[in-house]
């Protein structure tokens, strides 16, 4: 993830949840180096022991790691990028929604970005059945990004529209569209990067701003953010559910590869 834009505010301690997220991201990091994981580059057996998400694992056995899968990073330069990313979003996210509905943002984003990761895999692999493309095989994928992508959709959201009574920020606009485009180009560009888990978290973050916009702009109850993040968890588990529904006729290629996986890997 590149760096993220300036955003024009007053100097601000950094808010107490993203400090919180950063502080869980990097220790659970350094939990792992101690492990015995490559500080550059993990194998792919110890990041599917701590959590990443491989399709097959997470929708046959381990949906879990749906959400643990977005606390993971494939080595330090990862790790700081998203950080770096977080602590920028994140301070000015948090200090702009609040610190439960930033958390609840947060979140989502990243779940969604692994939903919609994991249904890129599902349809893929309906294609592999018929052209055997070996590119199509599910990758394992981890890290922050979709949830950190959430917040800059969310933010870039708010800057396009007009600004609120008594808004924390005034955000820069042109910077936060080209941040936003050169990711998601980037994604689109190299190869292994996961795209689909950026889009995803994007979206989220994108809805559950405009949600959160109009509660704000119709000066409605404070207790409609409570009910816009019960919307957003609806959401991402009908899309769980709704993957699930096509899993049936893959079901034993997945398993083989499951299968195949566990006994290369080991876990």
């Amino acid at each position: 993830m590149q760096t993220p834009p300036f955003i024009q505010s007053q100097r601000d301690p950094i808010g107490k949840i993203t400090l919180l997220l950063i502080i869980i991201n990097v220790g659970l990091f350094a939990w792992q180096i101690f492990s015995g994981v490559d500080v550059s580059h993990p194998a792919t057996a110890d990041a599917i022991r701590w959590g990443a998400d491989y399709a097959p694992l997470t929708y046959l056995a381990e949906p879990i790691r749906i959400f643990t899968s977005t606390f993971f990073h494939f080595g330090l330069v990862h790790l700081m990028l998203n950080m770096w990313a977080l602590y920028i979003f994140g301070n000015v996210a948090e200090k702009t929604f609040g610190s439960l509905y930033f958390l609840g943002l947060y979140l989502l984003a990243g779940i969604m970005g692994s939903l919609l990761s994991g249904y890129i895999d599902i349809r893929n692999s309906y294609e592999l059945l018929s052209t055997f493309d070996q590119s199509l095989l599910p990758n394992v994928s981890a890290g922050a990004s979709g949830a950190v992508m959430g917040l800059g959709g969310a933010l870039t959201l708010l800057s396009l529209l007009p600004v609120l009574p008594k808004q924390a920020f005034i955000l820069d606009r042109k910077s936060l569209l080209m941040i936003l485009a050169l990711n998601l180009g980037m994604g689109f560009m190299i190869p292994g990067i996961n795209n689909a888990a950026h889009l995803g978290g994007m979206l989220m973050g994108a809805a559950l701003a405009l949600l959160w916009y109009l509660v704000r702009r119709f000066k409605l109850s404070a207790m409609f953010n409570l009910i816009l993040i019960a919307l957003g968890t609806c959401a991402t588990y009908l899309m769980y559910q709704y993957s699930l529904s096509l899993i049936q006729p893959i079901k034993p290629l997945w398993l083989e590869m499951l299968n195949q996986t566990k006994d290369q890997l080991g876990f």
